[in-house]
C-alpha cells in the first residue's frame, strides 16, 4: 500500500478540554499523525488550540498502557482482562458484603466527562454499589457552582452560562479563558468570543489579582486581593439596591426574598469592602453602574472565584447579579443550555428542590453536596481506623495524589488499603496504587459525544464522532471495560457487558413511556428498544437519548452530518429550569443566610504578607498532559511568580529556587520575577510533582515540577460545598541557598 493510499482524514471532537472544537485528523494505517481544526464544525468553525493540535501525539503516547495490570507479590504486572475482573469480583463484593459498601470509596476525576463511557457508566456503578463514600474533582473546582444553582434554582445542573455572542458587557471573575478555554462555558474560541465583544463596542471588565492574557484584552483589569470576589461581588449588589439600579423586568414574577436579600447585604457597601478587597470603592461603584447600565450583560465566575473560602457564596452572588440587573435567562445575558441529550421541556411546575447535609463523613463530619464528599476527606476516610473505614477504592480516571490537598499523606493511605482497581491510560502517582489497573484505549478508538459539557455549551448544537481507528488489538473498548467492572462490582461478574446497557434502556424508556410529558408516553417499550441504532451500547443509550430529548433527533441524524448539527442559539427557559419547592428563585436561601456572617466578618480581616494563587496554561489541563513532548516542551512552566517588590523585599533572585512553606507543608520552586502578580501575591500552578516513584510517566517524569497542593493539609474548605481552598492561602517565601 502507498503511503498516499495508506492516509486519510477522519472528523473528531477533541476531548482536551471543555470547549470541544471540532478536528480534521490526518491518519497513516492506523496511526494519527496530525490535527488540525474542523473549519466545517458548526460550532468551532476551525478554531484549535495546541492540545487539540497535539491530539496524535499524546492517542500514541507510548507510556500509555496496552494491557492491565495486577499486582502479583507486591509488584505490578500485566494479565489477561480476565484474570483482571476475576480478582476485583473476588475482592470487592466479600468487602462489601462484610462491611458495607460505604466501605468501598469511589473517586471521580475530571476526564471522566471528556469520554462516552466515562459519562455514562459511573452513574450506573454508584446505583449498584450504594456508596455514600464518593469523592469527585468538583470538590477541588466547580462544587461552589453546583451548590448556588442548586439553592437558587432547585437544580444543581442548572448553570446559566453567559451568552458570548449577543452581550453588551461581560463581568468576568476568577477565570483565565485564553488559557484554560473556559469553564462550565463550553465555548469553542473563547479567545475570539472576547475579541468579537470588543470590536462590536461591548466592554470586557476582568477581576483577577494576575494580569493574565484575558486580563490584557479587557476594558479594565481589577486587580482584586485573592478570595475576596464575595466581597465585591455583594457590594456591586449593595450598590444596586442603595442606588435603584435594579431592574428584573419580566424575572420579577420568578423570584421570591428580595427584601430579604437587600437587608441581607446592606453593611456589604463599597466603603466597607474596598480594604479588604483592595479595590477603590468609587471603582466599585462605577462597575455596579456600568454592568446596570448595559443594554444586556452577564456576569460570569469560574475557578479563582469557586476555589477560595467564600466559593460558594462568590457564586450565588454571580446569578444574583444576573437576576438584579434583569439579565438571567434573556438574550444577551446568562441563558440556561438545553442540550440534545436532555429531557424534553415540560410545563413549569414546582419541583423536590435541593438539600445539602443529607449525611457527613465518617472523620470530620463534612456534610454531602450533591451526594458527594469533600476530596479533602478522602486520606483521612482510608487511614483513620474505625468502623466504616474506606478499605477499597475504585479510582476513575483521576489523580488525587496530585489534585487534592496533602498529596504525601493520600499517598500513604492508599498504599495501606485492603484493595484498590484504577481505570487509567497510565501508571501515574495515584494509580500506582491499584492492585488492577484497567487502560481505555487511545481516543482515536472510541466513539464520541460530549453529554456534559454541551449541557453547558454558548450555543445549542450536536456532534457524533465515530470512532476514528479500528480498536487495536488486545485492547477493550473503554465502554467494555466499564461495564464488565460494573457487573464484577455489583455481583454480575461473568454476564455479557451488553447486560448493563440493555438494563439502562429498559429502565428508561419505561419511565419515558410512563411519563404523560414525554414524547414516547403511551408507547411499547420493546418497539420502541427495537428502533434504536448505534454499534455499541453507548451509540444505543445516545440514540435513546436523542429520540427522548428536545429536538426531535436520531443518532443517525448525527452519522449524516459529521461536522454537527446546528440547534440555534440559547433561549429564555427559566420556567423549565426551575425545580424549588417553591417554583421560584429563591433569592436567599437558608444555608446562605447562615453563612453571610462568616463573610461579614472577613471585612476586617486582612492576610498576611503573602497569599498564593493558582494558573492555568494554554498547553496544559490538569495533570494529564503533561506526558506530551509537545505540550511539555519550551521554557519550565511550574515556577513561582512574584512581584519586583515582593522579590527585592525577600531578597528572591530571578531563576533561583525560593522554598514555599504553609500549614500543610513546603515546596521548592524557580522564581520568576513579573509584574503580572499584583503585589502580595504569589503564583504557582497545579497538577504538576511528578516525581514519585513507581509511574510509567517518562516525559513527565522528566520534567516533573512541584505539587502546589502539598502545601495544604486539608483542613481549609468552603463549607457549604467541602471544596477545597487551592486559592488565596497564605504561605512563607524565603530565598533557597
Amino acid at each position: 500500500m502507498t503511503r498516499t493510499e495508506a492516509t486519510r482524514t477522519a472528523l473528531r471532537v477533541c476531548p482536551l478540554c471543555e470547549a470541544t472544537c471540532g478536528l480534521t485528523l490526518t491518519i497513516e494505517g492506523t496511526r494519527v499523525t496530525g490535527a488540525r481544526g474542523d473549519r466545517d464544525d458548526v460550532f468551532s468553525k476551525g478554531f484549535v488550540c495546541p492540545k487539540g493540535a497535539s491530539f496524535g501525539e499524546l492517542d500514541a503516547d507510548p507510556d500509555r498502557l496496552r494491557a492491565p495490570l495486577v499486582r502479583r507479590n507486591g509488584e505490578l504486572a500485566e494479565a489477561s482482562w480476565e484474570e483482571a475482573f476475576d480478582l476485583i469480583a473476588a475482592r470487592i463484593r466479600p468487602l462489601v458484603e462484610e462491611l458495607g459498601p460505604n466501605a468501598v470509596g469511589v473517586v471521580l476525576g475530571n476526564p471522566n466527562v471528556h469520554t462516552m463511557a466515562g459519562a455514562l457508566y459511573p452513574p450506573v456503578l454508584l446505583s449498584l454499589l450504594r456508596t455514600r463514600s464518593l469523592f469527585t474533582a468538583s470538590t477541588l473546582d466547580q462544587m461552589p457552582k453546583h451548590v448556588s444553582s442548586g439553592l437558587l434554582f432547585g437544580d444543581p445542573v442548572a448553570i446559566p452560562v453567559p451568552d458570548l455572542d449577543r452581550t453588551d458587557h461581560l463581568l468576568l471573575l476568577g477565570a483565565n479563558p485564553l488559557d484554560s478555554n473556559g469553564s462550565l462555558c463550553t465555548a469553542a474560541d473563547f479567545p475570539g468570543k472576547l475579541k468579537a465583544l470588543r470590536r462590536r463596542g461591548g466592554t470586557l471588565t476582568v477581576v483577577d489579582p494576575r494580569r493574565t492574557r484575558t486580563a490584557q484584552l479587557a476594558d479594565r483589569h481589577v486587580p482584586i486581593r485573592p478570595g475576596t470576589d464575595a466581597l465585591l461581588l455583594a457590594a456591586l449588589a449593595q450598590v444596586l439596591f442603595e442606588e435603584k439600579l435594579t431592574d428584573l423586568g419580566p424575572l420579577d414574577e420568578h423570584v421570591e426574598q428580595l427584601a430579604d436579600l437587600e437587608d441581607a447585604l446592606r453593611e456589604f457597601t463599597p466603603e466597607a469592602v474596598a480594604a479588604a478587597c483592595d479595590v477603590a470603592a468609587a471603582e466599585i461603584r462605577r462597575i455596579a453602574r456600568e454592568l446596570a447600565a448595559a443594554p444586556t450583560a452577564a456576569v460570569y465566575g469560574r475557578v479563582g472565584s469557586s476555589t477560595v473560602e467564600y466559593g460558594t457564596l462568590a457564586n450565588w452572588l454571580v446569578d444574583v447579579l444576573n437576576v438584579l440587573t434583569g439579565n438571567l435567562d434573556r438574550p444577551g445575558g446568562a441563558l440556561f443550555p438545553l442540550s440534545a441529550t436532555d429531557r424534553a421541556p415540560r410545563p413549569a411546575a414546582p419541583g423536590k428542590g435541593f438539600a445539602l447535609g443529607r449525611w457527613a463523613s465518617r472523620v470530620s463530619g463534612h456534610p454531602e453536596a450533591k451526594s458527594e464528599l469533600p476530596m479533602a476527606a478522602l486520606a483521612e476516610e482510608i487511614d483513620t481506623p474505625g468502623d466504616g473505614r474506606i478499605v477499597a477504592l475504585i479510582s476513575i480516571a483521576a489523580n488525587p495524589v496530585l489534585s487534592a490537598p496533602d498529596g504525601d499523606r493520600l499517598d500513604r493511605a492508599l498504599a495501606g488499603l485492603d484493595f484498590m482497581v484504577s481505570v487509567d491510560p497510565y501508571l501515574n502517582e495515584t494509580s500506582r496504587h491499584a492492585d488492577v489497573v484497567l487502560p481505555p484505549p487511545p481516543p482515536s478508538q472510541s466513539s464520541h459525544f460530549d453529554f456534559a459539557f454541551n449541557a453547558f455549551a454558548v450555543r445549542n448544537q450536536a456532534r457524533f464522532s465515530p470512532a476514528a481507528v479500528p480498536l487495536e488489538e488486545g485492547r477493550m473498548d473503554e465502554s467494555e471495560i466499564h461495564a464488565r467492572l460494573v457487573l464484577a462490582v455489583g455481583g454480575m461478574h461473568g454476564a455479557d457487558p451488553s447486560a448493563v446497557d440493555d438494563l439502562v434502556i429498559e429502565r428508561a424508556l419505561a419511565k419515558a413511556v410512563a411519563d404523560p410529558c414525554s414524547p414516547v408516553h403511551g408507547q411499547d417499550v420493546e418497539e420502541l428498544t427495537a428502533q434504536l441504532t448505534g454499534r455499541t451500547g453507548p451509540e444505543r443509550r445516545l440514540d435513546m437519548m436523542l429520540r427522548l430529548g428536545p429536538y426531535d433527533l436520531v443518532l443517525d441524524d448525527l452519522r449524516a452530518e459529521p461536522h454537527g448539527v446546528d440547534l440555534g442559539p440559547l433561549k429564555s427557559r427559566l420556567g423549565q429550569v426551575l425545580k424549588t419547592r417553591s417554583g421560584r428563585i429563591e433569592l436567599l436561601p437558608a444555608p446562605i443566610a447562615a453563612d453571610l456572617p462568616r463573610l461579614r466578618r472577613a471585612l476586617d480581616e486582612r492576610p498576611g504578607a503573602l497569599v498564593l494563587v493558582g494558573r492555568r496554561h494554554l498547553r496544559s489541563n490538569n495533570s494529564w498532559m503533561h506526558n506530551v513532548p509537545q505540550l511539555n516542551s519550551g521554557t519550565n512552566r511550574c515556577t513561582l511568580q512574584v512581584h519586583p517588590d515582593d522579590a527585592a523585599r525577600l531578597g528572591l533572585q530571578d531563576g533561583e529556587p525560593a522554598r514555599i512553606a504553609a500549614e500543610g507543608g513546603e515546596v521548592e520552586a524557580p522564581v520568576e520575577i513579573t509584574d503580572a502578580v499584583r503585589t502580595g501575591v504569589v503564583s504557582l500552578p497545579h497538577g504538576w510533582g511528578h516525581d514519585r516513584p513507581g509511574t510509567r510517566m517518562s516525559v513527565a517524569a522528566a520534567r516533573p515540577g512541584v505539587n502546589v497542593n502539598q502545601l495544604l493539609d486539608g483542613r481549609r474548605l468552603d463549607p457549604l460545598s467541602g471544596t477545597a481552598v487551592l486559592n488565596g492561602f497564605p504561605v512563607e517565601v524565603t530565598p533557597t541557598r
